[in-house]
């Protein structure tokens, strides 16, 4: 015997949409066993520009580091940074 599912309501904004799954359980809206993964390729994590202040040498040391490898010296920075933030 298959169960059956709730109807789900229309939101008028994402604050309604979060108090109504605060509230009900989403078992009862959805067949679970029945999804699927899905890939969002064009997902782009959220960032937070900051501002930084470096001495002068370095900057152009990493400017020219970046320009060898024929990046954007930010997008070397921000690799540099990931890299040992998320070193174990």
């Amino acid at each position: 015997m298959t169960k059956r599912l709730k109807k789900l309501p229309k939101f008028k904004n994402e604050n309604e949409e979060r108090r109504f799954w605060d509230t009900h359980s989403s078992v009862d809206y959805f067949d679970w066993p029945k999804a699927q993964n899905v890939i969002f390729p064009n997902l782009k994590p959220t960032s937070t520009s900051i501002s930084l202040r470096i001495p002068n040498y370095v900057l152009s040391r990493l400017k020219e580091r970046a320009n060898s490898l024929n990046i954007p010296y930010q997008t070397l920075m921000k690799q540099y940074i990931a890299k040992e933030v998320l070193r174990k």
